[in-house]
């Protein structure tokens, strides 16, 4: 499905509700208050179920944009904000609860027009919020990779592969949005939340205070419970996540790798180094006439690339490396035997490095002639000694009992 599809659905929706009201609800004030309530309402309803699914996902999407707050922060006049997002990065399972059982209550106050000035300013607030980061993720797009947010000297053309967080997150897994795309759904939402504001004794009320305090109450213990069931509990029943059950990773990896090694490049982004002018040349153009692009003069910015075949997905970023940094994946994916793996998505606990020397054995080649033939062998030239950086860890002893007592017998079983 697409944002479109969906919108077209979520207005459809909105219209027959806003019918019902305008003729069954008697001190219907405002056709345009109405509908406006219930496509907002309803928005959110879809937004944040689609979320309620799987709060685990939209706790690791926050932590993306923590870790990048936190970098963008560091070493500039906002330095003294950087601490505080490693601090909401440990607790983002918990903010994703609370932001999605938020959206949720405050869709269902839109659409029953319980508390509206109360829901008027906290839809404001979220709508505000969500405008932010989108907001931010966007306009990363404009910053080259390796420069700084607030470098504005150093912006140049907008490039999607350059922004921070590729995916906003606001749908999870049900749709993929860019955030460029989000921003302006974002903005274009902040004109009914500031109506709502202005206006919100307008808005239609269905119910009455003691029993809208009553359905919120009950939506809430529900919702938490939802949340819950969803990633403490059990597997979330509506699964849009690329690893849902009956996907052949295999396949799909292969797949995807696939259509991405047929992108074409479209355009190369050039900068001159002595005028700092941005230029873009389709890639015929460039190929030409690269010639006249000296590397002393002007210097490749980036390029732009065709749309693969099939979308990639993080199944493309699949890997599994052993602790010697072996990667494993390929054995993994291609043994027809069933495999069992226990992925831990945090381990608590401290690491620690420390260099250390480990032999290094030098090999030669050397030719050994027959009456028949001439082969190359392999013969150890010396043994030398290097330094090596080694990795320590230190864990939690609670989390070790866990699996000392028991994940180790259960695959020992």
């Amino acid at each position: 499905m697409t944002l479109g599809t969906l919108i077209l659905y979520i207005g459809i929706a909105a219209v027959i509700l806003t019918v019902l009201i305008g003729l069954l609800k008697k001190g219907h004030k405002s056709w345009l208050m109405t509908f406006l309530q219930n496509f907002t309402g309803v928005l959110f309803l879809v937004s944040g179920w689609v979320k309620a699914v799987d709060p685990m996902g939209t706790a690791f999407k926050m932590e993306q944009y923590f870790a990048e707050f936190e970098a963008t922060f560091s070493g500039t006049w906002f330095d003294f904000l950087a601490p505080v997002f490693p601090w909401l990065s440990g607790h983002a399972i918990a903010f994703s609860v609370f932001m999605i059982v938020l959206e949720i209550i405050v869709g269902l106050m839109l659409v029953l027009g319980h508390k509206t000035k109360l829901a008027s300013w906290v839809f404001l607030v979220i709508v505000g919020f969500f405008t932010f980061l989108t907001g931010f993720t966007f306009l990363t797009g404009f910053v080259p990779s390796g420069e700084n947010f607030f470098s504005f000297s150093q912006w140049g053309a907008y490039n999607p592969t350059n922004m921070r967080v590729t995916d906003c997150g606001c749908f999870g897994d049900f749709i993929k949005l860019e955030p460029r795309t989000s921003f302006f759904k974002d903005v274009v939402l902040l004109i009914p939340a500031i109506l709502f504001v202005f206006r919100h004794k307008d808005m239609h009320q269905l119910v009455t205070a003691r029993q809208g305090h009553a359905l919120m109450g009950i939506a809430t213990v529900g919702l938490l419970f939802y949340c819950f069931s969803n990633y403490v509990w059990d597997l979330p029943h509506a699964d849009f996540r690329p690893f849902k059950e009956g996907v052949n990773v295999a396949a799909q990896k292969a797949a995807e790798e696939e259509a991405m090694g047929s992108v074409q490049i479209t355009d190369w982004i050039l900068k001159n180094k002595e005028t700092g002018e941005v230029i873009e040349l389709p890639n015929d153009t460039y190929m030409q006439n690269y010639q006249s692009y000296p590397s002393d003069t002007w210097e490749i910015v980036d390029q732009k690339r065709s749309e693969p075949a099939i979308p990639t997905t993080k199944i493309s970023d699949f890997e599994v490396l052993a602790s010697d940094g072996t990667d494993m994946t390929a054995d993994i994916l291609e043994n027809p035997d069933p495999s069992l793996m226990i992925v831990c998505y945090k381990i608590p606990g401290e690491v620690s490095y420390r260099t250390v020397m480990q032999p290094d054995t030098l090999w030669r080649v050397d030719t050994v002639e027959t009456e028949d033939s001439v082969n190359y062998v392999q013969v150890m030239d010396r043994v030398d000694e290097q330094e090596v950086t080694v990795a320590e860890y230190s864990w939690d002893e609670d989390y070790v009992k866990r699996f000392t007592d028991g994940i180790l017998p259960f695959v020992s079983a």
